[in-house]
């Protein structure tokens, strides 16, 4: 059902969070009405103020939504990571359709909540991979599945981006346009010091989850998508030693999936960060002869005739000599509308969009579940009907979490 104002062709948005991403989401969605918005801090409720100044500003999520029930349609999360899951979670109880930022949780427990809440109440989500959307992940996938290269057996995704080595400073004096204990929500109270509030989160395991949990929904998408993959059978991770503040400098994990049909073996799957490499990235070499590691980030198909390798603009097929001749078929997934403008689509014909809650947490519950492994130290044979890691007991606290009370997820 609609909201009770506003233009019956328009969707009525409520975001929780109006800076930095939010804005960019905002935006993005700007052709609708934004009706309410919340922030923790004054100083991004100002700016988004000048740009909205018709629409119901709040400080607290749970405020917000409880007020514009009847009033919104649907709700916008781009917030730090630990807080997507209460605020999206709480959206999705009471009716309301949700696009929130990648990652799409902060445990594999959220995530797994998240898709089963939006598949019971048959709502319109989105996660916002907006790669996914584009025409070079559309030729790669048709180039994966229409058997370009084969049979794969291996594909590496990497990432040199780092968020890395966050520690808790002196405590300072919260800022006066700062709702700290709002900001912390769901998160164990902690003092307010310097290096977290606005971007620097995500170098904290109490609010984010490092390069890996940034970069590699974006990555490890095109695989899943190509490949159809859902979850994988064993997880490891290997990288500086564990801090229990911060996340490292780089990780190297390893994934064993179901193979393809009429693999004999399962397919490895591999995520790197922060500059460190598997051998077959450094010593692959593109069309320009250069290491595959001077990629910024990219994700290499292994196949039984020959390799794929992209990132979000290029796609090469390798080695190069080996496919002079060899011509792509024709397009055949369909030009995106937009990333955005497909979930707009889906909350009013009730269309499907790419990047829904159930694929999107099947992605997310890959992507937490290697750092799971890196923090519990050892390799994980993961059991994804009963979300535990059967062989691991010191698995089951990253896996899952507690909340400070009044910022529980629903679901859990």
């Amino acid at each position: 059902m609609r909201a009770e104002d506003g233009p019956n062709d328009k969707l009525n948005i409520a975001a929780v969070g109006v800076a930095n991403k939010a804005r960019n989401n905002l935006d993005e969605l700007a052709s609708q009405n934004i009706v309410a918005f919340c922030d923790v801090d004054e100083i991004f409720l100002r700016t988004a103020s000048e740009r909205w100044p018709a629409a119901r500003i709040y400080r607290d999520y749970r405020k917000m939504l409880e007020a514009e029930v009847n009033k919104c349609d649907a709700v916008v999360v781009s917030t730090a990571d630990h807080t997507h899951a209460p605020a999206a979670s709480l959206a999705l109880d009471l009716g309301k359709h949700v696009y929130c930022e990648k990652p799409l949780s902060h445990t594999v427990a959220e995530a797994r909540a998240l898709s089963r809440l939006a598949t019971k109440k048959n709502l319109a989500t989105q996660m916002g991979t907006q790669i996914h959307s584009t025409d070079n992940y559309r030729r790669v996938v048709e180039l994966i599945q229409g058997g370009a290269i084969g049979r794969v057996s291996a594909v590496y995704n990497w990432c040199n981006k780092g968020w890395s080595n966050g520690r808790f400073a002196v405590q300072k004096p919260v800022p006066p346009n700062l709702d700290w204990d709002l900001w912390l929500g769901p998160a164990k109270a902690h003092p307010y010091c310097d290096g977290i509030h606005p971007v620097n989160w995500r170098q904290f395991w109490d609010y984010g989850s490092g390069t890996f949990g940034d970069m590699a929904c974006h990555v490890m998408d095109l695989p899943f998508w190509a490949l159809n993959l859902r979850h994988p059978l064993t997880v490891s991770c290997e990288g500086p030693a564990v801090h229990p503040e911060g996340a490292p400098t780089w990780t190297k994990a390893v994934y064993e999936f179901p193979g393809q049909a009429g693999a004999s073996t399962p397919l490895k799957f591999y995520w790197s960060d922060g500059h460190a490499h598997f051998d077959l990235v450094k010593e692959t070499k593109d069309h320009n002869g250069r290491s595959l590691s001077d990629w910024g980030l990219g994700i290499l198909f292994v196949g039984e005739t020959g390799m794929l390798v992209a990132d979000y603009e290029r796609r090469q097929l390798l080695p190069q000599e080996d496919f002079e001749d060899w011509k792509a078929p024709e397009p055949s997934i369909p030009q995106s509308i937009g990333h955005w403008n497909e979930w707009v689509k889906a909350c009013q014909t009730g269309s499907a969009t790419t990047c829904n809650f159930d694929y999107s947490g099947a992605l997310t519950e890959t992507v937490l579940l290697g750092i799971v492994a890196f923090r519990a130290g050892e390799k994980l044979i993961w059991d994804a009907a009963n979300l535990r890691a059967s062989n691991s007991t010191r698995a089951s606290g990253f896996i899952h979490k507690e909340y400070r009370k009044g910022f529980e997820v629903v679901g859990l």
